[in-house]
């Protein structure tokens, strides 16, 4: 069987071809005829955006220092706790605008390598269990840990020291070292 146009070569045989030089025959250029391209079919490409995260937390967060609480229906936390927690920050040469208080009550979804992107905090303060971020293992209770870069405690929540005076002195000696 002899073929004049190559491209049927590709309707009759599936594999592919090579020829041996002395069984290739030169035409010029001008007498083969030049493919017709198939139209390619493309399915829509959809693009699904996520939403660009975005917390409303309490300070400036000026010193990349990141406290989570865990208080439902509220902003950030009790009026009584949070001015325990700025006399603390205080005494520490920290002002409410140093850094950012996140109740995760309001970000449940929420897990840590979300905020680990967005804040990229230097210093982390999980205050009670309910305050521990989804997708982060627990570090030891009143331990400094390293977490992500950050200098992190994990401590006991407000609603557990504000009664218990052996509590708030354990919370003292790790927040000086924090």
């Amino acid at each position: 069987m002899r073929i004049e146009n190559p491209v049927a070569f590709s309707f009759i045989l599936q594999d592919d071809l090579y020829l041996l030089n002395n069984d290739k025959i030169v035409k010029p250029v001008a007498e083969i005829p030049a493919p017709v391209p198939e139209p390619v079919l493309q399915a829509p490409v959809h693009q699904i955006e996520t939403p660009a995260l975005n917390f409303n937390y309490l300070g400036k967060y000026k010193k990349q220092c990141l406290i989570l609480v865990f208080y439902p229906g509220l902003e950030a936390m009790p009026a009584p706790y949070l001015t325990a927690l700025e006399n603390t920050l205080k005494r520490l040469g920290f002002e409410l605008d140093d850094v950012a208080i996140l109740n995760l009550a309001n970000y449940k979804e929420t897990v840590f390598e979300q905020l680990a992107t967005y804040f990229k905090p230097q210093k982390l303060l999980i205050l009670g269990s309910h305050a521990l971020p989804k997708g982060l293992v627990a570090p030891a209770v009143n331990q400094q840990a390293l977490v992500n870069y950050a200098r992190t405690l994990f401590t006991f929540s407000f609603d557990e020291m504000m009664d218990n005076n052996d509590m708030k002195k354990v919370f003292w000696e790790q927040m000086k070292q924090w």
